[in-house]
């Protein structure tokens, strides 16, 4: 946590220092003297369950606590990642986490919201990106432009289901509360290209996930850019248990199966490994945050598996994406956007 979100860093000396602190605020670099020098991992034992607590939470008091870690970080360990595994945390927003083995050489990422040592895994590097809105564009368009309640979801989820990709002749860019990664740019805003006098709600609903499936593309194809693998792609929080539109438009938009975890609680499930990890040190099972992943970790049997017909539409698609995410979100970019209007009609028609 502290690497992620102070840039703490042993091997540059912890914490930034009071000038560069200073240089942000002067009231940072007061503070700086009251914070900590060292950060440790979460195998590690902060200390043992009081007497106060024990009673509280109806526990034995003396039981090691674990240090702690941010909700994603520990929500990826629940679901199962490991080196090759990219886990997406898919509720509001989405956060993604993967982790590279410390004894291997990598690479800047630019654009990642951050690369920690041991920040997810002990011997791995920790490495997060992420979406800024997702079910958030979702429930934008529910709540507020169509003012209904949570129910219409399903209504909209429905219908929408029974396009085929491209079929609405629309594309959206997934920015209406910024661009976390790879832009890095909060004054980013959404956009919603091709609609007509006969664009329907669901169609816009439709193309409002196909936007942040898009940008979860462009993250993922950046960090393979840049010397990642990624082999298996594991799913979980709120959108990834309640929406089976959303993870089958993934699956076609990224072309890779969409694997959902067994538990709907894993943050809990991350947090209960690393305790069971400091509390049972000198019991075999308990002797990595991998051996007790094996036993505890699972999948649910639904898989969401990509359609090629509607990968290769969504291919076309997306680099008409592609080009209007680097227009507006990369200065000097000079892309030609004159037929992009055509093109999605022409796609349209096509399907």
């Amino acid at each position: 946590a502290a690497g992620h979100k102070a840039m703490y860093n042993q091997q540059w000396g912890g914490l930034p220092d009071e000038d560069f602190l200073g240089r942000l605020a002067p009231e940072m670099a007061d503070m700086r003297m009251r914070l900590y020098s060292t950060a440790h991992t979460s195998d590690q034992t902060a200390g043992m369950l009081d007497g106060e607590w024990s009673d509280k939470l109806g526990l034995k008091a003396g039981i090691p606590v674990a240090v702690g870690a941010l909700d994603a970080h520990l929500g990826a360990v629940g679901a199962g990642v490991g080196e090759n595994i990219l886990v997406k945390i898919m509720g509001t927003s989405t956060c993604d986490i993967m982790v590279y083995p410390d004894r291997k050489n990598l690479q800047d990422i630019p654009g990642v919201a951050g690369i920690v040592e041991g920040s997810v895994l002990p011997g791995y590097i920790g490495i997060e990106a992420g979406q800024s809105a997702v079910g958030d564009i979702f429930h934008w368009w529910v709540s507020r432009v169509l003012q209904k309640g949570e129910e219409y979801h399903t209504v909209l989820s429905n219908k929408a289901s029974k396009l085929s990709a491209g079929q609405t002749g629309l594309l959206a860019l997934d920015w209406n509360n910024g661009n976390r990664n790879i832009l890095t740019d909060p004054n980013l805003t959404g956009l919603i290209i091709g609609q007509t006098l006969l664009t329907e709600d669901y169609e816009i609903y439709r193309t409002l996930i196909e936007a942040t499936a898009f940008g979860a593309r462009r993250i993922i194809e950046q960090m393979e850019n840049h010397g990642i693998v990624i082999s298996k792609v594991i799913n979980c929080g709120g959108i990834a248990e309640k929406n089976p539109l959303v993870m089958q438009i993934y699956a076609d938009i990224l072309n890779r199966p969409m694997e959902v975890t067994a538990s709907p609680q894993t943050v809990a499930l991350g947090a209960a490994i690393f305790g069971g990890l400091v509390a049972y040190k000198n019991d075999p099972g308990f002797q990595s945050v991998q051996d007790i992943q094996k036993r505890v970790c699972r999948i649910k049997e639904k898989t969401y598996l990509p359609q090629k017909e509607e990968h290769q539409i969504y291919h076309r698609i997306y680099k008409l994406y592609k080009d209007v995410h680097d227009s507006f979100g990369i200065s000097g970019t000079r892309k030609e956007l004159f037929p992009l209007m055509k093109e999605l009609l022409e796609i349209k028609r096509s399907v």
